[in-house]
């Protein structure tokens, strides 16, 4: 399964890290990360929720992006964080 953390809209809000933490964390600047050897978190029954989470739909399992709910996409909203793009996990 992939999972994939979008640095450049992560804000570090952390609900991924509380609702899966077999599967992410948070860099020393507070962002998500995957942790090492995160694929055997793929199978945290939890991980389909911490993307659901995300305040911001940074994180994508499986492949395809959560879209906005109804309150709208709110990326960018008090993110001043500059990132390289997506992380990318491949777990089994």
């Amino acid at each position: 399964m992939r999972i994939t953390i979008d640095t450049d809209r992560c804000i570090g809000a952390g609900q991924c890290v509380l609702t899966a933490p077999g599967v992410f964390t948070q860099d020393d600047d507070g962002f998500s990360e995957l942790l090492p050897g995160s694929a055997d978190g793929a199978d945290d029954p939890m991980l389909k929720e911490a993307a659901r989470a995300c305040p911001v739909q940074a994180i994508t399992v499986g492949g395809a992006r959560r879209e906005p709910d109804a309150r709208g996409d709110r990326a960018g909203q008090g993110d001043a964080r500059q990132g390289d793009g997506p992380v990318t996990g491949e777990a089994a």
